[in-house]
């Protein structure tokens, strides 16, 4: 069976230097540095850990802290930097590496050129967005430039987590140790539900209605939210003032991926959300392991046309791999 996996990332030098002093980036450095290696590595070492598990293609994307972070002028020349490190890596294993753009959010309509320019002349298969940009939203119509790119171009965005907005981070996960605190804030919770949040705020704010065929890819079994999709489907519509009930943009215009959450009762509210036709494979490679994730899809008590789909077939389809 083949595997393709999509929330899989990397780390340029030059990213790492400018965002140093970024929380997360602190993180990394001090409490989890043995992920740096992997994260740099976008050759024989990667590969190699691909091949253990049977992972055919990694979908590549630079990871949090990225270019979303920095102020303007260097987000936009760091973005650049990154894609074009990404499209040497995808050159030289065209068989195993397929990329989403970095963006630099801070700059709309600079970051829409840059995702012209990685989908048109680098063969980029969309963009990973690190979630707010300075505690703004992407519902906010100054960042719908990019969306309107996407559309056009016929490529997702997958909504990546990011940090939570310092007032959230100190009145929600402060208190603590700080690594307690931080972890807390980001992968063992707090960036999850955030994600969640970004996501029904981009349905309400009309995102969807502007674009129609905009689609949007979320991870971690779907940042909580197929499990709560119905409680909010219940109680926003009658005050939303959308074109269509909330749940129905959830199912038209939302991938999901099993990235990083390897547990049957997440997977089981997704199945139930989402059909088979719109869940994704992805490691979270190397936050998680690719055998670890493989084992997973191996064990789901699916038959083996929907586990084809969830392997491979919905994200060829989507990312029109192959063609």
């Amino acid at each position: 069976m083949k595997i393709i996996a999509l929330e899989e990332h990397f780390l340029t030098q030059a990213l790492r230097e400018a965002t140093a002093d970024h929380p997360v980036s602190r993180l990394y450095e001090e409490t989890i540095p043995h992920f740096i290696g992997p994260l740099l590595d976008l050759g024989d070492r990667r590969l190699a850990d691909m091949d253990a598990a049977g992972i055919d293609v990694q979908v590549l994307s630079h990871t949090v802290p990225g270019p979303e972070s920095l102020p303007a002028d260097a987000a936009v020349r760091l973005s650049v930097v990154a894609n074009d490190a990404l499209a040497q890596a995808v050159a030289a294993h065209p068989d195993r590496f397929a990329g989403f753009a970095a963006l630099p959010m801070p700059d709309p309509r600079a970051a829409a050129r840059e995702l012209d320019r990685a989908v048109t002349d680098l063969g980029f298969v969309g963009a990973m967005i690190n979630g707010h940009v300075g505690g703004r939203y992407l519902d906010d119509e100054f960042f719908w430039p990019v969306f309107e790119a996407a559309q056009n171009l016929g490529v997702p965005v997958y909504l990546h987590p990011t940090r939570p907005p310092e007032p959230v981070f100190e009145a929600s996960y402060a208190g603590f140790t700080p690594v307690v605190s931080e972890i807390l804030a980001n992968a063992a919770w707090g960036w999850h539900i955030d994600t969640g949040l970004h996501v029904l705020r981009l349905i309400l704010g009309g995102v969807f209605d502007r674009f129609p065929n905009l689609q949007i890819i979320i991870g971690h079994m779907g940042e909580a939210l197929p499990s709560m999709i119905w409680r909010a489907n219940s109680v926003l519509n009658a005050v939303a003032g959308l074109d269509r009930p909330v749940v129905d943009y959830f199912t038209d215009n939302l991938y999901v991926t099993t990235s990083g959450l390897f547990d049957y009762a997440p997977f089981a509210a997704t199945l139930h959300a989402l059909g088979t036709d719109r869940i994704l494979f992805s490691v979270d490679y190397p936050f998680s392991g690719n055998t670890a994730a493989r084992e997973f899809l191996d064990r789901l008590p699916l038959s083996r046309p929907d586990k084809e789909k969830i392997a491979h077939i919905n994200t060829e389809k989507l990312l029109r791999l192959g063609k």
